[in-house]
C-alpha cells in the first residue's frame, strides 16, 4: 500500500488517498479521507491520517484481519507492531525485547486517534464493525462503555482505552539574541519582514504566506488574518478571521520592502518570489524552508519558523499579557489549547515572580 496525493476536480486544495496492492484506492479509507477534505480539514491533516490508516490496513493485511471485525486485542497488537523496526514489522526477522521502539508514544497515540476517528465515521454511516465498539472505550468509575457510546447518548465524551504515556514536550523558543541574529542574517528585506512578522505577531507561517496587501492596515497598525484558498497552498489553521495589532517598526519595514524590493509587481500577495522564475509568484513553503536552511548555516542556530510563534507566545505570557488575549492573538480554538501548550513556568520564571512579590526579602524570619 502507498499514500498518493490527489487533486480533486475543480479544487485548488490537494488531498490524499491510500492505494492498495492493486493500485486502486482502498475504498473505506478513501471514503473517510474524502469526508475530511469535504469538511475542509487541512491537507496536512488528511495526509497524516492517510499515512496512519495505511499503517493500520497494512497491519490488518499481514494478520489477515477484516477491518470490520477487529477486536481490542488486535488494536493492542497494532500498537506493539508499530514500535517494531521495519524488518520486524514485515516478519522477516525476530526482534529482541531490548530493541528500542522505532515509533514514539506521541506518534502511536496520534495513529490510534486516526483509527478511532475512522471507525466513528464508519459507524455513523451504517457500517457494522462488531466487537470493537463494545470494548474499546472505558467507562467512568470502573466498568466499560461502548467505544461509540457518545453517538447514542446525550453528551458523553469519547475516549480511547488504549494509549501510551507520552512525555510532555515544552515548546522550543528563541532568545532575543538568537532572533536578532536571524533577522540580521537576512539579505533581503522580504525575508527580514517575514521573520520579524512571525516574531512580533506569533502567527503561523502558513498565515504569513497567505497575507494579501489588503490585510495590512498601515494607519491602524493592524494585520488581519483571513482564511482563504491560496495559490501557494498556504493555509490559516484558524477557522475565522482575526486582527492582530502590530508596532510602527514592523509597518516601516513593510513600507521599505515595498519601496526597495517589491516595486510595481502586480500581485495581491505580500510575500512573493524575487529571484528567478516565476517572478512575483506567491512565496511557497518550500522556498521558506530553503531560506531557513541558509539562515541556519549563516547563524549556527538550528530553528524553524514555528519557534518564532512559540517565542512570541512565551514572551507575551512572561510580560503579563492575559492568557485569554494571548489565545485570541494566536488564533487558538480555546484558552485550554493555549494553557496546554504554554501553561508552563521555568525555574527562572518562578524566581522572577517570587522576587517581585518580595518572597526573598531579608528579615522576615531568622533562618
Amino acid at each position: 500500500m502507498l499514500v498518493q496525493r490527489v487533486a480533486p476536480p475543480g479544487s485548488r486544495v490537494e488531498s490524499w488517498t491510500v492505494l492498495g496492492d492493486d493500485d486502486l484506492p482502498v475504498e473505506p479509507i478513501e471514503r473517510y479521507l474524502s469526508y475530511l477534505s469535504a469538511i475542509e480539514r487541512s491537507p496536512n491533516t488528511v495526509k497524516a491520517y492517510a499515512h496512519d490508516l495505511k499503517d493500520f490496513f497494512v497491519f490488518l493485511t499481514l494478520r489477515s484481519l477484516d477491518w470490520r471485525r477487529v477486536r481490542l486485542e488486535d488494536v493492542g497488537e497494532f500498537v506493539a507492531w508499530l514500535r517494531l523496526p521495519a524488518a520486524g514489522r514485515a516478519g522477516t526477522v525476530a526482534v529482541l525485547p531490548s530493541v528500542v521502539a522505532q515509533v514514539g508514544a506521541a506518534t502511536v497515540n496520534r495513529k490510534l486517534s486516526a483509527v478511532s476517528s475512522f471507525y466513528q465515521y464508519q459507524v455513523r454511516h451504517g457500517v457494522e464493525v462488531g466487537e470493537l465498539l463494545v470494548v474499546w472505550q472505558p467507562g467512568g468509575r470502573g466498568g466499560w462503555k461502548p467505544f461509540l457510546h457518545h453517538i447514542s447518548k446525550d453528551s458523553p465524551q469519547p475516549r480511547r482505552a488504549i494509549s501510551l504515556r507520552a512525555p510532555r514536550k515544552l515548546p522550543r523558543v528563541l532568545t532575543r539574541a538568537e532572533t536578532q541574529a536571524i533577522l540580521d542574517a537576512c539579505t533581503r528585506l522580504r525575508d527580514r519582514l517575514l521573520f520579524a512578522l512571525l516574531h512580533d505577531t506569533g502567527m503561523r507561517i502558513g498565515e504569513a504566506l497567505g497575507l494579501r496587501h489588503e490585510d495590512l492596515a498601515a494607519a491602524e497598525r493592524e494585520i488581519t488574518i483571513t482564511p482563504r484558498v491560496n495559490d501557494n497552498g498556504a493555509r490559516s489553521k484558524s477557522g475565522r478571521p482575526r486582527t492582530i495589532p502590530v508596532g510602527a517598526n514592523l509597518m516601516r519595514l513593510y513600507a521599505d520592502y515595498l519601496h526597495e524590493e517589491y516595486h510595481d509587481l502586480d500581485s495581491d500577495y505580500v510575500f512573493v518570489t524575487l529571484g528567478g522564475q516565476p517572478w512575483g509568484q506567491a512565496l511557497s513553503y518550500r522556498s521558506v524552508y530553503d531560506l531557513v536552511l541558509r539562515l541556519r548555516r549563516r547563524t549556527g542556530i538550528d530553528f524553524d519558523p514555528h519557534w518564532l510563534r512559540h517565542s512570541a507566545a512565551t514572551r507575551m505570557l512572561r510580560d503579563g499579557v492575559p492568557i485569554e488575549v494571548v489565545s485570541m492573538l494566536l488564533g487558538h480554538a480555546s484558552v485550554t489549547t493555549t494553557l496546554d501548550t504554554y501553561g508552563h513556568l521555568t525555574a527562572e520564571d518562578a524566581r522572577r515572580v517570587l522576587e517581585k512579590a518580595g518572597w526573598f526579602t531579608e528579615g522576615q524570619v531568622a533562618l
